[in-house]
């Protein structure tokens, strides 16, 4: 028998606490110029406590092409890629906005 999640209440096969938390949060993509004017495309707001950072690091950087990291909190990724960046997103169910 499996076990009830503490979070949503529900049994762990079907708990929902990862979705809500991508819908309650609110995701900034921008775009950032680094040395020798190289960009650098910038997420941030994700939770690292209810999100896996090192998964969606994963999924972005195979979705566009680049490398990336994860630094203080926030997905860097090499390049501009806001765009995709957004729609991949989107179609994880987070909710995000462009500055």
């Amino acid at each position: 028998m499996s076990g009830i999640c503490t979070g949503c209440g529900l049994p762990e096969e079907i708990c929902v606490c990862e979705d809500i938390a991508r819908e309650q949060q609110e995701i900034r993509i921008f775009v950032d110029t680094r040395r020798y004017g190289k960009k650098m495309t910038i997420v941030d707001g994700i939770d690292a406590g209810s999100i896996d950072m090192d998964s969606l690091l994963s999924t972005l950087k195979n979705k566009c092409a680049c490398g990336g990291a994860l630094k203080e909190g926030h997905i860097e990724l090499q390049g501009d890629h806001v765009r995709k960046v957004q729609k991949v997103l989107s179609d994880m169910g987070f909710d995000s906005r462009i500055d």
